[in-house]
C-alpha cells in the first residue's frame, strides 16, 4: 500500500520552512499527498509551496504560524479546516536559546515548552481524533536523544522532549488498534540549516557523521507503521548510547497494558 493510501489525502507538516521539515514535503508531494506547510517564516514557506507545486503538481497550503503562541492551535485548526489530514508531522521543536537555565529569561523557556508541548499535544488531538475515528493516519514526533536525560544547557529543552516520548508513546498504545500509527522519531546531530547556523554562531566548525535530512524524512516514514519509536542510527533491539531500544521501550508499554487491563480504560 502506497503512503498515499495509508495516509492520504493530506499531510500537515509543522516546521516545514527548512531542514527536515522542507525533507519530509518533498517525499510526501513526489508520493502525491497534498500539504498543508506551518512554520514562522511566510516567506521560505512560499518558496517551499512553489518549488513543490512546480515539481510535483501538488497542492500546497501555507500558514504563517508561531507555534509558542497561545493562538497557534487555532491558527492551525483554520489551515486544516475542511481537509482531511491523515498524517501529522510534528518537525517544530529546536532550542533557539542554547544557553544555560538561569542565562535565559524565562519567558523564552515558556515558548520553547509551549512550543514543544503544549502545542504538540493540541495538535495531536486535533488532527488524532478524526484519524481515529476514521480507522487510519499517521502521526510522527520528531523529537532528540536530549529526551533521555537533562544535561547542562539542555534542561528544558530535554524536560519537553521527554514529554514528548511518553506522550507519543501513549499515543501508540491507544491508538494502535484503531488504524493509527505513531512514531517518536528520535534524531542526533542532523545536517539541517539550522544546525549549521548554530555551529557558525559559536564558531565551531560542522562536525562529520551528520545525517541527512533526506535519510531522516525516508527513514521517518519507513519506520512509522513500526512505532513507538525509532532511535536514529539503531536497530530496533540496539541500545546504543540510549538507556533503552526501541523494542525495549515498546515491551515496556505492552506490559503496562496487560497489567493495567482489569481496568478496563478506554481505547
Amino acid at each position: 500500500m502506497s503512503i498515499l493510501e495509508k495516509y492520504g489525502p493530506w499531510a500537515l507538516i509543522a516546521g516545514a520552512s527548512e531542514g527536515t521539515g522542507a525533507a519530509f514535503a518533498h517525499r510526501l508531494a513526489a508520493e502525491g499527498l497534498k500539504l498543508i506547510l506551518i512554520a514562522r517564516r511566510q516567506a521560505p514557506l512560499e518558496e517551499l509551496a512553489a518549488q513543490l507545486r512546480t515539481a510535483y503538481g501538488t497542492e500546497c497550503v501555507t500558514a504563517s504560524i508561531n507555534l509558542a503562541a497561545p493562538d497557534a492551535i487555532e491558527k492551525i485548526a483554520a489551515a486544516s479546516e475542511g481537509r482531511e489530514v491523515g498524517l501529522y508531522i510534528s518537525n517544530a521543536g529546536g532550542d533557539p536559546n542554547g544557553t544555560a537555565f538561569f542565562k535565559t529569561d524565562i519567558r523564552a523557556w515558556i515558548d520553547l515548552v509551549a512550543r514543544n508541548v503544549v502545542t504538540v499535544m493540541q495538535a495531536s488531538h486535533l488532527l488524532g481524533a478524526p484519524m481515529r475515528k476514521r480507522g487510519r493516519g499517521g502521526i510522527i514526533l520528531v523529537g532528540s536523544g536530549a529526551c533521555y536525560g537533562g544535561a547542562s544547557g539542555l534542561g528544558v529543552y530535554s524536560g519537553s522532549k521527554a514529554f514528548d516520548l511518553c506522550f507519543g508513546e501513549g499515543l501508540w498504545a491507544e491508538l494502535r488498534g484503531h488504524g493509527v500509527h505513531v512514531l517518536n522519531l528520535i534524531l542526533g546531530r542532523t545536517d539541517t540549516p539550522e544546525f549549521r547556523r548554530h555551529c557558525a554562531a559559536r564558531g565551531v566548525p560542522v562536525p562529520s557523521g551528520l545525517a541527512s535530512a533526506e535519510d531522516v524524512a525516508r527513514v521517518g516514514l519507513e519506520r512509522l507503521p513500526h512505532g513507538p519509536v525509532h532511535n536514529w542510527g539503531l536497530e530496533d533491539d540496539e541500545q546504543g548510547r540510549m538507556l533503552q531500544s526501541a523494542a525495549t521501550r515498546r515491551n515496556r508499554i505492552l506490559a503496562m497494558e496487560a497489567a493495567m487491563a482489569d481496568l478496563k480504560i478506554a481505547k
